[in-house]
């Protein structure tokens, strides 16, 4: 079965991680139905503060508004099967861990859980104060999976981009996109594209 994901992109810092998640899906379009992509208005600024451009713009899938209710994923009829959410901010989780669906990314969300489907949260702050915990323990006890934009470094990564993709290589592994990347114990060191 093919996939059908939500990539939504917040305000927190990471636009690094939304740029090579968006950029490897595309190159994995065979194993994909559809992919549907929100960005939120500091989503945008921070990418051109981070990033230096507005490559949000050419996005190679079609782009909701934060406020459209009327895209497919915003009801569990539209069998969109896994959100990741990345970078997703701490505000936008606490919306999510306490089910206040206020906007498209909120309820899409809250559609995926209901519907016992994947939601990927990358979460990018540091360091965590209580809420944060707890709203991370609620949407895991909700179903949703954790994902902290932590690198690793054992695949001795040399650039900020092979750094940063080892978050996102992890992040398609939970999602079920098969990739070519560093797998421990391999005798080999083999990065994705």
């Amino acid at each position: 079965m093919k996939h059908r994901i939500v990539v939504a992109v917040t305000g927190a810092s990471g636009s690094i991680y939304a740029r090579q998640l968006l950029s490897k899906l595309a190159a994995s379009r065979e194993q994909l139905d559809e992919v549907a992509v929100v960005l939120t208005e500091n989503a945008k600024t921070v990418w051109q503060t981070e990033l230096n451009n507005t490559a949000y713009q050419d996005i190679p899938f079609k782009c909701y508004t934060q406020q459209d209710f009327h895209a497919p994923f915003a009801s569990g009829s539209g069998r969109f099967n896994t959100m990741i959410i990345i970078p997703c901010s701490m505000g936008t989780l606490g919306r999510i861990a306490t089910g206040i669906s206020n906007d498209l990314i909120t309820r899409a969300a809250d559609v995926v859980l209901k519907e016992r489907r994947r939601l990927i949260c990358v979460v990018r702050e540091t360091p965590y104060n209580l809420l944060h915990i707890k709203n991370m323990e609620a949407v895991t006890l909700a179903g949703g999976i954790i994902c902290p934009a932590t690198p690793s470094f054992y695949s001795l990564p040399a650039t900020i981009e092979e750094v940063a993709a080892t978050v996102v290589d992890r992040v398609l592994d939970l999602a079920g996109i098969e990739i070519n990347t560093y797998r421990w114990g391999s005798d080999s060191k083999s990065k994705g594209e």
